[in-house]
């Protein structure tokens, strides 16, 4: 964590904004009802007044060209437009790298799904419970029982400085539950299978997925972390409650520019990204889409069958109700009917 901004952002993260918790719940009621507009455009220009500072939207639809839409500020203080090229903390959304990776290290034979922590770890099998009955699959998938270490105290707060501070959180806890027998996301699965990962290329995660992944597609602007990017080249991120520009908070992310994300998520869904047998072990193990979300930073991405489309959005703005979250789902979700309403239209003879 940047140790000039810690005392203000301690302060202020997880603080409740009142006037948005009594107020917002009408303006979800309004956005429900607002009638569609007519182009993409619209309706992010409405989102940013819905409480956003910047927004970001791809949209990669089979037969057109990419089109990037934005709308707000990419810093507000500086009044610094959006850009549709900016870097965006992606957060969990890169598991579905993670998952990709280690797919590609089961059919090199380098890993096995049904090989337990204990047996890649054994040096942590008396600090965390199961250990020894938690396969790689159950981790993959979420099924571990493995406490989730954002969820330990004033993980968000007072963030841990390294991977080793991290697990240090949750060793020693009880398990949540008996591993395989029920479902819990725990961002421990993937800090786990990340130093997996490591463990057997011998080299850093990320220049492993850069390797098998990033550069197979051609993709250039996605980073293992702030650390790796030129800062100003970073959509800011901002907290209800928190004045300042919280972006130089390194909680642990990846960033992409949007489209970089739209042109993974393509390739994982229509299988160009997999190697003869990865996307039947793929599709056994883990989803196809997802989102993100860490202060200052919320990411959603998905492929719409239906429509032959992948949309990603990046929203600027979180708070601690999650009514922002909420705000930026309805949005994402009127952006795609949007998309099959043209869609529809486009079908119908004589309809331009």
């Amino acid at each position: 964590m940047n140790e000039g901004k810690k005392t203000n952002i301690q302060t202020n993260i997880g603080c409740r904004n009142h006037y948005i918790h009594v107020f917002l719940p009408w303006t979800l009621i309004r956005v429900w009802l607002t009638p569609l507009p007519v182009t993409i455009q619209e309706q992010v220009d409405k989102t940013i007044r819905y409480g956003f500072d910047g927004m970001i939207v791809y949209v990669d639809q089979g037969g057109m060209a990419p089109s990037v839409y934005t709308a707000g500020w990419k810093n507000t203080k500086n009044k610094i437009p959006a850009h549709p090229n900016a870097l965006f903390k992606i957060a969990s959304m890169g598991k579905l790298y993670d998952a990709v990776a280690v797919v590609k290290l089961i059919t090199d034979n380098r890993l096995s799904l049904d090989k337990t922590l204990a047996d890649y770890f054994p040096e942590w099998a008396g600090r965390i419970e199961n250990a020894n009955k938690i396969t790689l699959r159950m981790m993959v998938q979420h099924r571990s029982g493995i406490p989730n270490f954002t969820d330990t105290p004033n993980f968000w707060t007072d963030p841990p400085q390294n991977d080793q501070e991290t697990l240090e959180r949750i060793f020693d806890l009880p398990a949540s539950f008996e591993p395989g027998k029920k479902y819990e996301y725990s961002n421990t699965n993937y800090l786990l299978i990340s130093k997996l990962i490591e463990k057997v290329v011998g080299y850093s995660k990320f220049q492993y997925i850069k390797e098998e992944i990033l550069n197979p597609l051609g993709l250039t602007n996605t980073y293992a972390s702030i650390h790796d990017v030129n800062m100003d080249d970073v959509m800011s991120g901002y907290y209800v409650g928190v004045e300042e520009d919280i972006k130089t908070v390194d909680y642990g992310s990846m960033l992409a520019t949007a489209e970089d994300v739209g042109i993974f998520l393509r390739a994982l869904n229509d299988g160009s990204l997999f190697c003869k047998g990865e996307q039947e072990i793929y599709s056994s193990l883990y989803e196809y889409n997802h989102t993100g979300l860490i202060p200052g930073y919320q990411s959603i991405g998905r492929y719409h069958k239906s429509i032959d489309a992948v949309v990603v959005q990046f929203t600027n703005t979180t708070d601690f109700d999650g009514y922002n979250w909420t705000l930026s789902e309805m949005a994402y979700r009127r952006i795609v009917k949007i998309l099959k309403r043209n869609t529809r239209e486009k079908q119908v003879p004589g309809v331009e």
